[in-house]
Protein backbone atom coordinates (compact mmCIF):
# COMPACT_ATOMS: atom_id res chain seq x y z
CA UNK A 1 0.00 0.00 0.00
CA UNK A 2 1.47 3.19 -1.02
CA UNK A 3 1.82 6.14 1.89
CA UNK A 4 -0.21 8.30 -0.63
CA UNK A 5 -3.09 6.15 0.46
CA UNK A 6 -2.54 7.06 3.96
CA UNK A 7 -3.23 10.53 3.57
CA UNK A 8 -5.43 12.67 5.02
CA UNK A 9 -8.60 13.17 2.30
CA UNK A 10 -7.23 10.31 -0.13
CA UNK A 11 -10.28 8.43 0.61
CA UNK A 12 -10.80 4.52 1.94
CA UNK A 13 -12.05 3.76 -1.66
CA UNK A 14 -10.20 4.12 -4.92
CA UNK A 15 -11.67 3.78 -8.71
CA UNK A 16 -11.11 0.93 -10.36
CA UNK A 17 -8.65 2.51 -13.17
CA UNK A 18 -6.63 3.70 -9.83
CA UNK A 19 -7.16 0.52 -7.52
CA UNK A 20 -6.33 -1.92 -10.79
CA UNK A 21 -2.51 0.60 -11.33
CA UNK A 22 -2.35 0.49 -7.46
CA UNK A 23 -2.20 -3.08 -7.34
CA UNK A 24 -0.34 -3.74 -10.24
CA UNK A 25 2.45 -0.94 -9.38
CA UNK A 26 2.56 -2.21 -5.24
CA UNK A 27 2.75 -5.99 -6.45
CA UNK A 28 6.04 -7.74 -5.04
CA UNK A 29 8.20 -6.89 -7.92
CA UNK A 30 5.99 -4.28 -9.92
CA UNK A 31 4.61 -4.33 -12.74
CA UNK A 32 7.22 -6.42 -14.42
CA UNK A 33 6.92 -9.07 -11.83
CA UNK A 34 3.17 -9.19 -12.36
CA UNK A 35 3.42 -9.80 -15.95
CA UNK A 36 6.00 -12.95 -15.08
CA UNK A 37 3.76 -14.24 -12.73
CA UNK A 38 0.98 -13.93 -15.21
CA UNK A 39 3.04 -15.99 -17.32
CA UNK A 40 2.96 -13.02 -20.25
CA UNK A 41 5.24 -13.18 -23.26
CA UNK A 42 8.41 -11.60 -21.42
CA UNK A 43 9.01 -9.66 -24.75
CA UNK A 44 6.04 -7.49 -25.17
CA UNK A 45 3.85 -8.66 -21.79
CA UNK A 46 4.95 -5.86 -19.60
CA UNK A 47 4.29 -3.08 -22.01
CA UNK A 48 1.30 -4.69 -22.85
CA UNK A 49 0.00 -5.05 -19.10
CA UNK A 50 1.77 -1.49 -18.47
CA UNK A 51 -0.45 0.36 -20.79
CA UNK A 52 -3.58 -1.53 -19.47
CA UNK A 53 -3.35 -0.81 -15.89
CA UNK A 54 -2.18 2.88 -16.87
CA UNK A 55 -5.37 5.10 -15.21
CA UNK A 56 -4.93 7.48 -17.78
CA UNK A 57 -4.73 4.59 -20.90
CA UNK A 58 -8.54 4.73 -22.64
CA UNK A 59 -8.22 2.51 -25.29
CA UNK A 60 -7.10 -0.43 -23.45
CA UNK A 61 -8.30 -2.55 -20.40
CA UNK A 62 -7.65 -6.43 -18.73
CA UNK A 63 -10.17 -8.43 -20.09
CA UNK A 64 -11.80 -10.78 -17.70
CA UNK A 65 -9.22 -13.39 -17.55
CA UNK A 66 -6.34 -11.05 -16.80
CA UNK A 67 -8.50 -9.07 -14.67
CA UNK A 68 -8.88 -12.46 -12.60
CA UNK A 69 -5.17 -12.91 -12.32
CA UNK A 70 -4.26 -9.77 -11.24
CA UNK A 71 -6.73 -10.06 -8.42
CA UNK A 72 -5.73 -13.55 -7.52
CA UNK A 73 -2.24 -12.50 -7.55
CA UNK A 74 -2.15 -9.17 -5.85
CA UNK A 75 -4.95 -9.80 -3.86
CA UNK A 76 -4.93 -6.15 -3.24
CA UNK A 77 -7.65 -4.82 -0.56
CA UNK A 78 -7.79 -1.05 -2.75
CA UNK A 79 -8.99 -3.46 -5.62
CA UNK A 80 -11.54 -5.45 -4.28
CA UNK A 81 -12.82 -2.65 -2.35
CA UNK A 82 -13.64 -0.84 -5.79
CA UNK A 83 -14.89 -3.58 -7.73
CA UNK A 84 -17.61 -4.86 -4.87
CA UNK A 85 -17.95 -0.62 -4.22
CA UNK A 86 -20.67 -0.60 -7.22
CA UNK A 87 -22.87 -3.71 -5.75
CA UNK A 88 -22.98 -2.26 -2.26
CA UNK A 89 -21.56 -5.49 -0.43
CA UNK A 90 -18.72 -6.10 1.53
CA UNK A 91 -16.00 -8.76 0.34
CA UNK A 92 -14.20 -10.67 3.31
CA UNK A 93 -11.50 -13.14 2.67
CA UNK A 94 -11.46 -15.92 5.42
CA UNK A 95 -8.27 -15.45 7.70
CA UNK A 96 -8.70 -18.30 10.40
CA UNK A 97 -7.85 -16.14 13.97
CA UNK A 98 -7.59 -18.61 16.54
CA UNK A 99 -10.43 -17.71 18.64
CA UNK A 100 -8.75 -17.30 22.24
CA UNK A 101 -9.24 -15.08 24.92
CA UNK A 102 -6.57 -12.99 23.29
CA UNK A 103 -7.83 -12.51 20.16
CA UNK A 104 -11.24 -11.63 21.58
CA UNK A 105 -9.73 -9.15 23.48
CA UNK A 106 -7.64 -7.96 20.55
CA UNK A 107 -11.54 -7.75 18.57
CA UNK A 108 -12.38 -5.77 21.59
CA UNK A 109 -10.02 -2.88 21.49
CA UNK A 110 -11.05 -2.64 17.40
CA UNK A 111 -14.32 -2.53 18.43
CA UNK A 112 -13.84 0.28 21.09
CA UNK A 113 -11.13 2.14 18.60
CA UNK A 114 -14.20 1.61 15.83
CA UNK A 115 -16.89 3.20 17.80
CA UNK A 116 -14.49 6.01 18.92
CA UNK A 117 -13.94 6.76 15.62
CA UNK A 118 -18.17 6.30 15.24
CA UNK A 119 -18.25 8.76 17.87
CA UNK A 120 -15.97 11.22 16.49
CA UNK A 121 -17.97 11.18 13.13
CA UNK A 122 -20.90 12.08 14.54
CA UNK A 123 -20.39 15.07 16.40
CA UNK A 124 -18.45 16.05 12.80
CA UNK A 125 -22.54 15.26 11.36
CA UNK A 126 -24.05 16.91 14.36
CA UNK A 127 -25.80 19.33 11.45
CA UNK A 128 -27.77 16.23 9.86
CA UNK A 129 -25.33 16.84 6.95
CA UNK A 130 -23.84 13.95 5.92
CA UNK A 131 -20.67 14.83 3.37
CA UNK A 132 -19.41 11.95 1.03
CA UNK A 133 -16.35 11.44 2.77
CA UNK A 134 -17.71 10.95 5.89
CA UNK A 135 -19.85 8.00 4.51
CA UNK A 136 -16.88 6.72 2.77
CA UNK A 137 -15.14 6.71 5.95
CA UNK A 138 -18.05 5.21 8.23
CA UNK A 139 -18.44 2.87 5.29
CA UNK A 140 -14.69 1.24 5.39
CA UNK A 141 -14.29 1.02 9.23
CA UNK A 142 -17.42 -0.26 9.21
CA UNK A 143 -16.44 -3.53 6.51
CA UNK A 144 -13.05 -3.69 8.48
CA UNK A 145 -15.06 -4.45 11.51
CA UNK A 146 -17.26 -7.32 9.81
CA UNK A 147 -13.91 -8.66 7.89
CA UNK A 148 -12.26 -9.03 11.68
CA UNK A 149 -15.57 -10.42 13.10
CA UNK A 150 -15.75 -12.99 10.09
CA UNK A 151 -12.28 -14.21 10.91
CA UNK A 152 -12.66 -15.29 14.23
CA UNK A 153 -15.91 -16.84 13.20
CA UNK A 154 -13.92 -18.72 10.10
CA UNK A 155 -10.71 -19.62 12.66
CA UNK A 156 -13.36 -21.09 15.56
CA UNK A 157 -15.39 -23.21 12.62
CA UNK A 158 -12.21 -24.44 11.35
CA UNK A 159 -10.71 -25.45 15.22
CA UNK A 160 -13.96 -26.70 15.18
CA UNK A 161 -13.65 -29.42 12.33
CA UNK A 162 -9.96 -29.79 12.70
CA UNK A 163 -11.59 -31.30 16.15
CA UNK A 164 -13.88 -33.22 14.88
CA UNK A 165 -11.44 -34.70 12.06
CA UNK A 166 -9.03 -35.89 14.90
CA UNK A 167 -12.48 -37.70 16.99
CA UNK A 168 -13.13 -39.48 13.79
CA UNK A 169 -9.70 -40.58 12.60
Amino acid sequence: MSRQDLLPGAGPVLSLRHALYRAGRDHRGGIGALAIDMLLDPATGYDTLQKKLNPTEERRWPNPDELEDIIRLTQDPRLLDALMRPAGVVWFKPVAVTATNDALKAMEKLMRRQGEFVGGVHDGAADNRWQAHEVELLKHHGYEVIRKILGIIAGAEQAMLAGEDRRDG
